[in-house]
């Protein structure tokens, strides 16, 4: 038997749900989330539109997250954050490979240098240098606020979206009707999946920090009901498990979801589960999935979505 024949050492829940409290990692946080940005915006300001903005995400991979392939005149190249050697990589179908140490620096000395990295692949790019869906508006050739780097903090939180998009995606196998795939939002640094029932939503009306309101309602377009992740902070102080409906039916306050530490906070409109009742479970991919599919449900059966029809058996 090769080694590639061998099955993977199990990992115990502690190890794979790693702790992340906010409050230790926040400065490493607010400046990861700044340099995702700036990979997002060069995405969206390369690939063909799809529909609720699909094509601006990026994706969890086995080292940290990617663009996927972008596309350039006859080209295509990928940008991807290593948290594991702490590099930022672009890659071009010529061959190419050009790096970047992933270390504390200010904001604006990453953009210049992450610039200059592309321009040396020829890969003239022109994005918007202001943070989306952010209360801190600072431009990035101006920001020298936020240059902290914590590789730790780093890993363990790739090391959280790893877990969860392995989850995730398993929910996601349950419904066959319209469903995004499992990606990774850099304007509000949240992974996420949503589920549509095919009929048309209500005008959304917008009102982002920093998010022009026709993004909203192209991504709001359609009746939705989309659950993820975030780190926390606002009004939900911790990381936590999201989910909610959009239009979101008359009944969604008063419905009884799953698991226990599971609750719905009435300024976000959201039904929000702690990570750490989660990762602290005997079965973390257990609590997770009945969230997942006990808020689904629930929004479901308020919203009269035709779920004999959207729905496969979980086998």
């Amino acid at each position: 038997m090769t080694t590639a024949d061998r099955a993977a050492p199990a990992e115990s829940p502690a190890a794979a749900w790693p702790a992340l409290p906010l409050e230790g990692w926040q400065p490493t946080y607010d400046t990861v989330h700044l340099w995702t940005q700036m990979v997002g915006k060069t995405r969206l300001a390369l690939s063909p539109m799809e529909n609720h903005w699909w094509h601006v995400a990026l994706y969890v991979t086995p080292r940290g997250l990617t663009s996927s392939p972008i596309p350039y005149g006859r080209r295509t190249f990928e940008v991807a954050f290593d948290f594991v050697d702490h590099l930022l990589a672009v890659r071009t179908s010529g061959g190419e490979t050009r790096t970047l140490a992933l270390e504390a620096r200010p904001v604006a000395d990453f953009y210049r240098d992450y610039l200059a990295l592309l321009g040396s692949l020829d890969l003239d790019v022109h994005i918007w240098p202001h943070p989306s869906e952010m209360d801190d508006t600072i431009p990035f050739p101006d920001d020298r606020v936020h240059a902290a780097y914590d590789p730790d903090a780093a890993q363990r939180c790739w090391r959280v979206m790893v877990q969860i998009d392995r989850v995730m995606k398993r929910f996601r196998g349950q419904f066959i009707g319209k469903c995004s795939p499992v990606h990774f939002w850099w304007g509000g640094f949240d992974m996420a999946c949503t589920r549509f029932s095919g009929r048309p939503a209500p005008r959304h009306p917008g009102g982002v920090p920093n998010l022009p309101d026709d993004v909203a309602v192209e991504a709001y377009s359609h009746e939705c009901i989309s659950a993820g992740w975030w780190p926390g902070g606002g009004p939900v102080a911790e990381p936590s498990f999201y989910a909610y409906a959009y239009p979101e039916p008359p009944g969604c306050p008063e419905a009884v979801v799953r698991p226990a530490a599971a609750s719905y906070h009435p300024l976000l409109h959201e039904w929000v589960l702690p990570y750490n009742a989660v990762r602290t479970a005997p079965d973390p991919d257990a609590v997770l999935l009945d969230f997942l599919q006990s808020t689904y449900a629930a929004a479901a059966d308020l919203g009269g979505w035709d779920r004999a029809a959207l729905e496969r058996d979980s086998g």
